[in-house]
């Protein structure tokens, strides 16, 4: 398990209470089994880059 943090604080060691309301990344999404928003971002942009260089989407 990792350490929490050390601050020095006029010449006293002063340990950093870990954050009580911290939770995993993984529930900020909206389900268990649906994509995260950067993964929703970065098909946007792939969906766009293959519009832009199929040819036939400008005629």
């Amino acid at each position: 398990m990792k350490r929490s943090k050390k601050i020095v604080v006029s010449h006293k060691v002063v340990v950093k209470p870990r954050n009580p309301v911290a939770r995993s990344p993984l529930l900020g999404k909206s389900g268990p089994h649906d994509k995260t928003t950067a993964a929703k971002r970065r098909g946007a942009r792939v969906a766009l880059a293959r519009t832009l260089r199929d040819p036939a989407t400008y005629e």
